[in-house]
């Protein structure tokens, strides 16, 4: 895993975003943004979730107008996302803590002129959101829907911003693919030093967004790209930030939480395992502390996994083993087991907390 880039850090409310800031996580409501309520509850959802940072849609000045209200009893700090109609970030720049254009269907650069004086006013970042499927008209004929053309809208657009004296500044280059995703975060990382929100765009239900959020995010993670991001999928919000965190632990970019280690299903395991890891996973899901544990369905692959997890747990005939760091602690029968592996796991990250 390589270092992470070293990027300037900007703030969306009171979340830190780039230099040696946590990687954050962010959703987006799906309500009408003046139901205040609806959104709310939303928000309150993505909170409880995980998340660090709510975008809500501004679609017309219903929209608009609703976001110094909602910014009033929100629990996540909010960013407006704006297409086509600046006047609307204009408006959304006196309440939010953020503000998302698209260069692609904003306007002219007297608008966005507009909208960074806006944001300079008030001190907060504008997110350059460029999406591959709708690039400027002169980046799109010149060089197509390519990782290229979306770095040049990118740097155009930096450029723009700069110009206008404004420079607290992010980036994204979403494409609905992998292999664009991934060319135009790297093309563009060494060119500049903002900070880059990441994300695959209309990645599609849970089970294509999961593959194409974990091939593409996963990749610039352990190359040291990224500093906030976004799992998009087609369902629930908890689902988007459930997956993120995932995406952030595996690559070793977040360290919280446990990692579970179960053997693949065959005809060795004595026990019924896909029950157990489910019923483990459950029980434990509420412990922070970062933990590896294993959970093997017989003891060939036990003995060799338990020596590098903290805690595991190795179930045989009838009955089964618990392990810490290597060494057995208890030879159980089966129905005694499960219980007290879960008490075993709470003790482990009881004493991992306090050495630390």
């Amino acid at each position: 895993m390589n270092p992470r880039y070293k990027t300037k850090q900007i703030q969306i409310g009171n979340v830190k975003i780039g230099g040696d800031a946590p990687i954050s996580v962010q959703s987006m409501t799906f309500s009408k943004t003046a139901d205040i309520k609806a959104t709310k509850e939303q928000i309150d959802r993505l909170h409880l979730a995980g998340a660090d940072i709510v975008r809500v849609a501004v679609s017309d000045e219903k929209d608009a107008k609703a976001l110094s209200e909602l910014k009033k009893i929100s629990t996540l700090p909010i960013v407006a996302d704006i297409h086509f109609r600046y006047k609307f970030a204009l408006i959304a720049a006196e309440s939010v803590d953020g503000i998302r254009i698209n260069p692609g269907n904003i306007g002219n650069k007297e608008r966005i002129q507009a909208v960074a004086k806006a944001c300079e006013q008030r001190n907060i970042p504008i997110r350059i959101g460029v999406n591959g499927g709708s690039l400027e008209k002169q980046f799109e004929i010149k060089y197509g829907a390519t990782p290229k053309g979306m770095v040049e809208s990118a740097l155009y657009n930096i450029k723009l911003l700069e110009d206008f004296g404004f420079n607290s500044i992010k980036v994204s280059l979403k494409a609905s693919d992998v292999e664009r995703t991934i060319e135009a975060y790297k093309m563009l990382r060494p060119l500049v030093d903002y900070p880059f929100h990441l994300g695959v765009t209309e990645a599609g239900t849970l089970f294509h967004s999961m593959i194409k959020s974990s091939m593409a995010l996963g990749n610039l993670l352990l190359d040291g790209i990224g500093d906030t991001m976004r799992i998009s999928i087609t369902g629930e919000l908890e689902e988007e930030i459930r997956v993120a965190k995932a995406i952030l632990q595996y690559s070793g970019r977040q360290k919280e939480g446990i990692t579970i280690v179960s053997c693949p299903t065959c005809g060795r395991i004595e026990a019924n395992l896909v029950a157990m890891v489910k019923e483990v996973e459950k029980r434990i899901a509420h412990i922070k502390t970062p933990l590896q544990v294993s959970v093997m369905g017989c003891a060939v692959n036990a003995i060799g996994e338990a020596k590098h997890a903290d805690i595991a747990i190795a179930f045989g005939n009838k009955s089964g083993l618990i392990i810490k760091q290597g060494e057995i602690l208890y030879k159980l029968p089966e129905s005694q087991l499960l219980e007290a592996f879960i008490t075993e796991v709470e003790k482990v990250a009881k004493e991992k907390e306090q050495n630390t």
